[in-house]
């Protein structure tokens, strides 16, 4: 589960020069990915490499 204040400090440091309405847009949207999107397939299956080591989720919308 997603920690909103977390979240919100992460964002700050990372777009400094953004509004704090901006801010907390973007953790309203991130904090409801879990409601609107699913996460499918097996990330295991992305190739990957040592050097190239970067998580990736491949989500899709639910149908609702």
């Amino acid at each position: 589960m997603l920690d909103r204040q977390k979240l919100e400090a992460v964002l700050s440091k990372r777009f400094p020069n953004a509004r704090s309405e901006q801010i907390a847009a973007a953790a309203n949207a991130i904090m409801g990915l879990p409601d609107e999107w699913e996460e499918v397939g097996d990330i295991a299956a992305v190739p990957r490499t040592p050097e190239t080591a970067v998580e990736f989720r491949i989500l899709r919308r639910r149908g609702y």
